[in-house]
């Protein structure tokens, strides 16, 4: 299985398969209507002290 990172803010292409976001804290500056995810993995995302 291929797995491939990309930032939130980098844009939608056909091959990303499936997306899964995985931060605490829903992205500044990104409307949830505009943003296409399959899973939004929150318990998973890095702790508040390592988001610094």
């Amino acid at each position: 299985m291929e797995v491939r990172l990309k930032r939130v803010y980098d844009p939608e292409s056909p091959g990303d398969g499936f997306r899964v976001l995985v931060d605490k804290l829903w992205p500044r500056g990104i409307r949830k209507e505009a943003f296409h995810y399959d899973l939004w993995a929150k318990r998973i995302a890095p702790s508040t002290s390592l988001r610094v």
